[in-house]
């Protein structure tokens, strides 16, 4: 059995304690949380003791982690802004990166850290853990059904992707500020992105309408985006393909809606999120993440499916996200990338693809033009 791997967390924020902590923890076979960055720590023994009641070593600066040579791995969940220096910094000291979205604010950083991840012959992993949603996961069994299903949509000519919300006030934190990969374009943005991405490859023209509808912080902190992809007839489908992308954040809604997708035979709609995201912010324990019911959507909130019949009538059904949402297989990936040479289940360029997208959206809407890619 290969040692697990020494890994230090940077930041013990939303992103450190909820999003990567609980699965460094819960997977002791594979990985050791060594350390983590913590400035000023506001107890004795720091934020992980006082959340799950375990002792690790606190760095009080950077410089501090990248000199410790038992660090093999370094998590970056810190402010946007801090992803690319902080990403480069831990390659340059030799050790393995997994960054949080979005990787970079510019696709010239993106592949600079490619670049040099590769020289280094070091792993650079980025943080794409909704591949892993349940209601994505449902998504991509239902679009992967032949078209003699019943239930297949056919071939689609409409798909929308949302991740809505309603807040009327600023945060009060660093995401209200007019820094580098500011704004819910880059936070919320690269969620949709990917996933897009992912399932349809790179579109042939793009228009994008970002704003700060709210009129509140700064003008240039965008808080609302609708992104229209444009796919030619015959890719990835034998006729045009729109993909519109939805980030909106005054929507008054007990329920938001996630997909709407429309095909050829038939409309799938979704409402509500992944629960994980909620489940891991109260876990006692880590190993909370194994236990049945973690992941899972209440029936509540599964899809549902409109087929169109021969004869032209209607037949309506529910489609289940019976597959639990698991981002637990993406820290399993990248520790067999780091110790068996495994491949890559979400590649480095991938989210610089996004990136990429994200750039040339705020220039569609800057400028209010259409780009072709």
């Amino acid at each position: 059995m290969s040692k697990p791997i020494n890994t230090c967390v940077l930041g013990v924020g939303l992103a450190g304690l909820t999003f990567h902590i609980p699965f460094i923890l819960a997977l002791p076979d594979l990985f050791t949380l060594h350390s983590v960055l913590e400035r000023n720590p506001s107890s004795p023994r720091g934020k992980v003791h006082d959340r799950f009641g375990v002792a690790v070593k606190i760095h009080r600066s950077l410089d501090d982690v990248l000199a410790d040579p038992d660090v093999e791995l370094v998590i970056i969940g810190t402010p946007n802004e801090t992803h690319y220096p902080f990403a480069k910094a831990a390659l340059q000291a030799g050790k393995h990166v997994l960054v949080d979205k979005p990787v970079t604010s510019s696709t010239a950083e993106g592949k600079e850290l490619d670049e040099l991840a590769q020289a280094k012959k070091l792993v650079l992993y980025p943080f794409q853990n909704r591949r892993w949603d349940s209601d994505y996961l449902a998504l991509k069994k239902l679009l992967d059904l032949p078209s003699s299903s019943p239930k297949s949509l056919g071939n689609l000519v409409e798909f929308e992707s949302h991740f809505d919300r309603y807040r009327a006030t600023l945060k009060g934190t660093w995401k209200d500020q007019p820094l580098p990969a500011a704004g819910q374009t880059f936070d919320l943005g690269s969620h949709l992105i990917d996933q897009t991405l992912t399932l349809f490859g790179k579109p042939e023209k793009l228009t994008a309408f970002i704003q700060n509808v709210r009129g509140l912080g700064s003008p240039e902190v965008d808080d609302t985006f609708t992104i229209y992809l444009q796919y030619p007839a015959g890719k990835p489908f034998p006729n045009p393909f729109t993909a519109i992308l939805r980030g909106h954040i005054l929507s008054a809604r007990s329920k938001q809606l996630r997909y709407l997708v429309r095909g050829t035979k038939g409309t799938y709609i979704k409402y509500g999120v992944d629960v994980q995201e909620d489940q891991l912010k109260i876990i006692d324990a880590p190993a909370s993440i194994f236990k049945t019911g973690y992941g899972l959507e209440p029936e509540s909130l599964w899809g549902s499916l409109d087929n169109i019949q021969d004869n032209g009538s209607v037949v309506q059904s529910t489609w289940p996200s019976s597959a639990a949402g698991q981002y637990v297989e993406l820290f399993r990936n990248l520790a067999g990338v780091i110790r068996e040479g495994a491949p890559q289940q979400v590649k480095w360029m991938q989210s610089v693809s996004v990136i990429e997208i994200i750039e040339l959206a705020l220039k569609s809407s800057k400028e209010g033009i259409t780009i072709t890619l």
